[in-house]
């Protein structure tokens, strides 16, 4: 599985909402902050790999 491009498009709490950039399906996935690196922000561009987030420059 993967790797996949996210970007975030929600920041709420202890979770963020990931859309997946190569789909135009529209759903969100849910992810607990925890997962994810320190420094994102709503806008950002993640790269998933091997059950590990990290952001894209």
């Amino acid at each position: 599985m993967g790797p996949y491009e996210y970007i975030v498009e929600q920041i709420d709490g202890d979770y963020a909402r990931l859309r997946r950039v190569d789909t135009e399906d529209g759903e969100l996935k849910l992810v607990a902050r925890a997962l994810l690196p320190e420094d994102i922000e709503e806008g950002t561009r993640l790269w998933y790999e091997l059950f590990e987030y990290s952001v894209i420059d």
